[in-house]
């Protein structure tokens, strides 16, 4: 403290204490917990949403706002989070997202009520949207751009989608061990011990040059966005063709080519369109929005299979789908390797070719499948799949952009992820459940999630084409 108080002439470097500037790693770790948070609470609730009817009174729709609450949230106000982080520091946007995500966290665990949860499971969508950008930005600040930030991201791209994979697991062993509250308070002490490293060692770093907020910008596109998402969730239990889905689908796309007026006209937008005449921008995004798609789906479907078809418990379907957990960080670890030997558009198309083999796999599933090649194998490749693809995407969408684009455009892959995963969940949720029909068999149920999984399957295949045609053949990130 006396070094802070010490004379006026005294160097600015000396009073700056040395914890201020963290090893590369530590800032990787940090950001790479905060990741891991917010993508396990995408899919940790839906072990526990029976048990949250019985215990809470939650009707078929407010099961559905559980898990909708969150990723409405989530998604519509993930620009806004990146731009915050840009211009008010990545640090703090870290703290106030992953403070706002805790607390919810808090609050959701001791809900008494219904809407108590649901109104909690919305807040942490909003620190999630908060904090997410600020996780992928932390990671390529820290490390230099090359092959040292290629395995940074691919650290990063392996906790998010291993969070991801791993909720199924954690929500089955906490529900059958202590209560459907802990799938929520788990995020408590792992919160406070993440919000005190954080705040102890993570140097600040903004690149706003003093800019302001771009409000009627952000207000534009968080409402678009979160109409957008809200329509999307509104067709699995509406349909496609019901008002209930067209209103607020026709709202957001009017929400949002006013948002790009907006942006076209404003002094300091807050997304410069001219992100997209970035060719690894644009295409690594839409890249991302197709994988998102398929692969999101592929837990919730794999769950519903094993659970409905093979009568599993929550426990063992989780423990069942530990090794295509496992499988994604391999991919993830070994995508950087690749990447300097042939580059990120190669690796991105080698690895979602992979996971559309697995999808392809699954597609032919039955209702008395066993274990090794029902579950074990075809999960295995799908998930080896997205790992090898995602961090070449990751890479990049982040190579090549100036230093106060760097959260918009961690916020916009984010962003690309989430939205595709929610309109494709919608999509296939849709054409299972019409495959499926009136009928509650095994043998049905299988129909419906085969067809899912065919579904993915061509998502993929457009994937593959768009990624050989349009990313770019090499990045610095790549070699």
């Amino acid at each position: 403290m006396a070094l802070m108080l010490g004379a006026p002439d005294t160097p600015r470097t000396a009073r700056t204490p040395r914890r201020r500037t963290p090893p590369p790693w530590l800032a990787v770790a940090l950001a790479c917990l905060g990741q891991f948070l917010v993508v396990l609470d995408i899919s940790v609730v839906n072990v526990a949403l029976p048990s949250m009817r019985t215990g809470l009174g939650l009707g078929e729709q407010g099961l559905q706002w559980v898990v909708n609450a969150y990723a409405i949230a989530f998604a519509g106000f993930m620009l806004l989070g990146g731009r915050a982080g840009d211009l008010y520091g990545r640090k703090r946007m870290f703290l106030v997202g992953l403070g706002l995500f805790t607390l919810a966290s808090l609050a959701g665990g001791l809900a008494q009520e219904g809407w108590q949860l649901l109104l909690a499971r919305a807040v942490q969508g909003l620190g999630a949207a908060v904090l997410a950008p600020s996780t992928l930005t932390i990671v390529t600040s820290a490390v230099p751009e090359g092959p040292a930030r290629a395995r940074a991201i691919a650290t990063w791209t392996a906790v998010g989608a291993g969070g991801g994979a791993a909720g199924g697991f954690v929500g089955g062993v906490l529900v059958e061990t202590l209560s459907w509250r802990w799938v929520l308070l788990i995020n408590v002490p792992i919160g406070v011990l993440v919000l005190a490293g954080a705040a102890w060692w993570l140097a600040e770093g903004r690149a706003g040059d003093g800019r302001r907020l771009d409000l009627p910008g952000a207000v534009l596109v968080t409402a678009g966005l979160a109409t957008l998402a809200f329509g999307i969730s509104q067709t699995e239990a509406e349909g496609w063709t019901a008002p209930p889905t067209l209103v607020p689908l026709g709202a957001g796309l009017a929400l949002v080519a006013l948002f790009l007026l907006v942006e076209a006209r404003a002094k300091a937008p807050l997304m410069p369109l001219g992100l997209f005449r970035v060719r690894a921008v644009s295409s690594a995004n839409a890249a991302m929005f197709l994988s998102g798609a398929a692969m999101f789906c592929m837990w919730f479907f794999m769950t519903l299979y094993a659970q409905n078809v093979l009568d599993y418990t929550p426990f063992q379907a989780g423990f069942a789908l530990v090794p295509s957990s496992l499988a994604v960080i391999v991919g993830s670890k070994v995508a950087p390797r690749l990447m300097r030997a042939a580059g990120a558009r190669a690796v991105a198309v080698l690895g979602t070719l992979v996971a559309l083999t697995g999808f392809a796999w699954q597609s032919t599933m039955t209702a008395d499948g066993a274990y090794l090649t029902a579950i074990l194998v075809p999960g295995v490749l799908m998930m080896l799949g997205a790992g090898l693809a995602g961090t070449p995407l990751a890479a990049l969408a982040t190579s090549g952009t100036a230093p106060e684009e760097a959260g918009l455009v961690s916020g916009l892959i984010n962003t690309s992820r989430t939205m595709g995963g929610s309109l494709g969940l919608a999509v296939l949720s849709t054409l299972a459940a019409a495959r499926t029909g009136d009928r509650a068999t095994p043998e049905a149920l299988t129909e419906g999630y085969a067809l899912a999984f065919r579904t993915g399957t061509a998502i993929l295949a457009v994937g593959v084409v768009l990624m050989w045609f349009w990313l770019p053949r090499r990045t610095a990130a790549g070699h």
